[in-house]
């Protein structure tokens, strides 16, 4: 990986003093950006339902569905 410096260069940067300053008025340089700045690896854990809820919004509907089809029996008989 190579490093680049994120220091604007002094010599090809316009509106410097020779000291590194800059004059009243005068906007300074823009920073650069560091690719390798920020960590390396970062966790991204997965999105989504967790495991606890979706079962219970899952046998619910297995038990509602279970009553009306008992219901139906019970009509039909």
């Amino acid at each position: 990986m190579t490093h680049i410096n994120p220091d604007p260069e002094p010599e090809r940067t316009t509106g410097l003093e020779p000291g590194g300053g800059v004059p009243p008025g005068e906007t300074p340089p823009a920073e650069s950006s560091m690719p390798e700045a920020g960590p390396l690896e970062t966790h991204n854990p997965t999105t989504g339902w967790a495991k606890g809820p979706l079962v219970i919004i899952i046998g619910l509907c297995v038990l509602v569905a279970a009553f009306f089809l008992a219901y139906a029996l019970v009509l039909a008989l």
